[in-house]
C-alpha cells in the first residue's frame, strides 16, 4: 500500500477517533457524565469553568477533545472533496463520516441535556447509550474505509459476492450486537458494582435485581458465539477470496478476537475496574475496524460469485 499526505491525515484521524472513543468511556466509567451539568455546549453554564471540580475537568476534557474530533473529521470531508472527483469512494467514504460525526455530536448532547448521564439508571438511557456505540462505531467504519481506499485499497461491488456478503453482513451484525450488549453490562457495573464474584453472579439471577443488571448476564454468551462465528468466518474467507490481505486481515481479526475474550474474562475477574473496561472497550473497537477492513478487502479480491460451500475442514 502506498501512504499518500491524504491517506496518513485520514489513519491519524481514525486512531485519534478511537482514543476519543476510550476516554467517553473513562468519563461514563468514572461517573463524571454529570461534571458540566446539564448544560450544553456550555459547561455549568459557561465557556470555560472556573475552580471546576475533578468530574468537570475530566467532562470538559472529553468535550474539547470531541470537538477536535469533529474539526478533524470536517478536514477529511473537506480535503476528500478537493482531492477526489464526485462519486469517487474515498469521497463517499468521507462524506459517511461526516454525516455520522454529526450525528455523533447530536447524541453526545442529548445525553448531557436530557441528563442521561452520572447515576440515571432510565431505560431511555440504556436505548440512546446503545445508538450512541452503534453511531460511533458506523463512523469509525467511515474513517477507517476513507483511510484504506486512499491507500491504494481497491472500491468494491456488492453485486455477484454469493455467500461471501451475507456472511460478512452477519459477522458485522454480530459484533454491533455484542459491543452493545457490551455497553449496558459495562454501565450495569458501574451502577452497581459488585463487591465479589460471586455477589455479582448471585445479583445476575436474583427477580428483584434492576433490569442492568439481569441484562449483563447475556454478554459474556454472545460474545463467545459472535467470537467463534467470526473466527469460524476467517478461515472460511481466507479458503474463498485467497489474497495477502484477506489472509493478513483474517488472521489479525483471529488473533484480536482471542485476547478481547481473554481480556474480558480477566475483567470479570477482576471486578471491571476502569482501566480494564477501558482495555476490554479498545479491543471490541480494534476488532470492529479490523472486520471493517476484511470485509472491505474480501469484497474487492473478486467480483465473480463465489459458489464453494462452507465446509468445516476448509482452510
Amino acid at each position: 500500500m502506498k501512504q499518500n499526505r491524504f491517506s496518513k491525515f485520514a489513519w491519524g484521524v481514525l486512531a485519534y477517533n478511537v482514543a476519543v472513543v476510550v476516554w467517553g468511556a473513562y468519563v461514563r466509567a468514572t461517573g463524571s457524565g454529570a461534571g458540566c451539568g446539564s448544560h450544553w455546549p456550555l459547561c455549568n453554564g459557561v465557556v470555560i469553568p472556573r475552580e471546576p471540580a475533578i468530574e468537570t475537568i475530566v467532562e470538559f476534557s472529553h468535550r474539547l477533545t470531541s470537538g477536535l474530533a469533529f474539526l478533524l473529521v470536517l478536514g477529511l470531508f473537506l480535503w476528500a472533496r478537493r482531492a477526489y472527483s464526485k462519486g469517487h469512494h474515498v469521497r463517499l467514504a468521507a462524506g459517511g463520516a461526516m454525516l455520522f460525526m454529526i450525528s455523533e455530536s447530536l447524541v453526545g448532547a442529548s445525553l448531557v441535556l436530557f441528563e442521561w448521564v452520572a447515576g440515571n439508571i432510565s431505560t431511555a438511557r440504556v436505548v440512546v447509550m446503545g445508538v450512541h456505540l452503534l453511531n460511533t462505531f458506523v463512523l469509525l467504519a467511515f474513517i477507517a474505509l476513507a483511510a484504506w481506499w486512499s491507500a491504494g485499497g481497491k472500491s468494491f461491488s456488492l453485486r455477484n459476492q454469493g455467500w461471501v456478503f451475507g456472511a460478512l453482513l452477519l459477522g458485522l451484525v454480530g459484533v454491533m450486537v455484542m459491543s452493545m450488549a457490551g455497553s449496558v453490562t459495562a454501565l450495569g457495573d458501574t451502577l452497581f458494582p459488585s463487591e465479589s464474584l460471586a455477589q455479582g453472579l448471585q445479583q445476575d439471577f436474583e427477580a428483584s435485581s434492576h433490569f442492568l443488571i439481569r441484562l449483563r448476564v447475556w454478554h459474556p454468551f454472545v460474545a463467545v458465539g459472535v467470537g467463534a462465528y467470526l473466527i469460524f468466518l476467517a478461515q472460511q474467507l481466507n479458503a474463498a477470496r485467497p489474497g495477502v490481505f484477506v489472509n493478513r486481515a483474517s488472521w489479525a481479526l483471529r488473533i484480536l478476537y482471542v485476547i478481547q475474550l481473554g481480556a474480558g474474562v480477566l475483567n470479570l475477574v477482576l471486578l471491571v475496574p476502569v482501566w480494564m473496561q477501558l482495555i476490554h472497550l479498545l479491543l471490541a473497537v480494534l476488532v470492529w475496524i479490523t472486520l471493517i477492513l476484511l470485509t472491505a478487502v474480501t469484497l474487492a479480491e473478486s467480483s465473480q460469485p463465489v459458489t464453494k460451500p462452507i465446509t468445516i475442514g476448509a482452510s
